[in-house]
């Protein structure tokens, strides 16, 4: 990957709803070869996919919770069993497995304490944990998807 490569990908991580022919004039290339390496990006999987990002708060998301969870079980078989759980939770925005004194950590979307109580009713419910912490986010100080490229 060269500088260019880089550009196209800023560029695409702050608008990737520009076409083709503007992302070409940014970088100073003609519109093909910035097409063939932009379709180089993405079949070596580096361009991920393409996606509208919402305002949660407009939309009634509210409220963030960062769950932090630790469990007694390891077990290839819990493991499994209780990701594939979590996944698909719809409120569950990332969920991650942790190095240190937790073993996973979920950021977690509702509208409210009450939906919050409800997600965290049916997580409990779902496979043996043995400690689960909530912490709520008061403000959004800074927030982005774009990589430090």
């Amino acid at each position: 990957m060269d500088k260019v490569d880089q550009q196209i990908l800023r560029i695409l991580q702050a608008d990737s709803s520009l076409s083709v022919s503007e992302i070409a004039r940014k970088v100073s290339l003609s519109a093909s070869p910035c097409w063939k390496r932009i379709k180089k990006l993405q079949n070596d999987g580096i361009i991920k996919s393409k996606i509208a990002l919402l305002d949660g708060n407009l939309l009634g998301f509210g409220l963030t919770a960062y769950v932090s969870i630790k469990t007694g079980e390891h077990s290839g078989d819990w493991l499994e069993k209780f990701s594939n759980t979590v996944t698909k939770m719809p409120e569950v925005m990332e969920f991650h497995r942790m190095a240190g004194d937790v073993d996973y950590m979920l950021k977690v979307v509702v509208s409210d304490i009450e939906a919050f109580d409800n997600f965290y009713k049916r997580l409990i419910g779902a496979s043996s944990i043995n400690e689960v912490t909530s912490r709520f986010s008061m403000e959004t100080i800074k927030e982005t998807t774009a990589l430090p490229i």
